[in-house]
């Protein structure tokens, strides 16, 4: 359902840029009543939200958290990967920027203002991000926002903390990148994100907006699955780099692919902790051996710790 039906060109070009949500989901879940509410409270009301129900098993109780946001426009597919649901959902949509909220996130009420505030005057830049905090279950807050502006497309490609829940992008943008890879099932929003940066600059809000819940059922928990899909994807766009040309940027590209390895010792190196305090040595051996394979030559030192946000959803 659409707040600006019935505008006419002239006043859609004095008017700034109208925000679509697209919520993808399988479950319904604890959360999604949380998430729903958190865009029905912005203070700049959005276009249309559409949730997607990919295919859940329980199509009747997902309803039953919808119908409580008479707002949101329900559309129902057969099981077909997050990444496929949320193109569906932005065929669905009318607005020039589109929005993407995970079924466990949670939105400031300024989240969708401040965005436009930021793109509106500024038409060439093609995505825009704000920082981003990481709760838990219960919603308190386990790290605070430490995202950053990125400089330019070689700063987007090493990481300044721009991922799918915290990015509003233009729906041109989207449409000329062909909208999120099935193939991915993993690190789908990176991939997004690297194709984006070659459009256009990206802008930084400067506010943690978003909350990014992080709990055991959260598809980041597989840290083995994440880190391959993620080298999966900078490899390939690293190719796609060398190819060009782009020396720059198979740089950056590389400091991306190591700090992917130390994201990949780091979650192993909790996994085993965790392990071992349950006494599943086992485990924890099964943990260490993975990282030694995966990243050989990884510097285990100075490990900062990294949010699984950092390396996609």
């Amino acid at each position: 359902m659409s707040v600006d039906e019935g505008r006419s060109p002239a006043e859609d070009a004095d008017d700034p840029p109208r925000v679509s949500v697209v919520v993808a989901t399988n479950r319904g879940g604890p959360f999604l009543a949380e998430a729903l509410a958190s865009v029905v409270a912005q203070t700049l009301p959005p276009a249309e939200l559409v949730v997607v129900d990919d295919g859940s098993p329980d199509p009747d109780a997902l309803r039953t958290i919808t119908d409580a946001f008479p707002v949101a426009r329900v559309v129902r597919t057969q099981p077909s990967g997050v990444s496929a649901a949320r193109n569906r959902g932005v065929l669905e949509t009318t607005g020039e920027l589109v929005a993407f909220l995970d079924d466990d996130d949670r939105w400031h009420p300024d989240r969708l203002r401040r965005h436009v505030e930021v793109m509106a005057p500024r038409p060439d830049v093609v995505v825009s991000y704000c920082g981003m905090r990481t709760i838990d279950a219960a919603g308190d807050v386990v790290v605070e926002a430490d995202q950053r502006a990125a400089a330019d497309r070689r700063d987007v490609i090493r990481g300044p903390g721009v991922m799918l829940p915290n990015l509003v992008i233009r729906r041109e943008t989207f449409d000329a990148i062909g909208g999120f890879d099935p193939a991915y099932r993993q690190g789908e929003d990176l991939d997004l994100v690297l194709d984006a940066a070659a459009h256009g600059p990206f802008a930084f809000v400067d506010e943690a907006l978003v909350d990014y819940r992080y709990h055991p059922s959260n598809t980041t928990r597989s840290y083995r699955d994440l880190a391959t899909a993620i080298r999966t994807i900078l490899r390939v766009h690293r190719a796609a780099a060398l190819d060009e040309g782009r020396a720059d940027l198979v740089g950056a590209y590389d400091d991306r692919l190591r700090a992917n390895d130390r994201f990949a010792w780091w979650s192993a190196g909790r996994a085993a902790r965790t392990a071992l305090r349950e006494r599943r040595v086992g485990a924890a051996l099964a943990d260490g051996t993975w990282a030694l394979r995966f990243a050989p030559t990884a510097p285990v030192t100075r490990l900062r710790p990294v949010r699984p946000a950092d390396g996609g959803s």
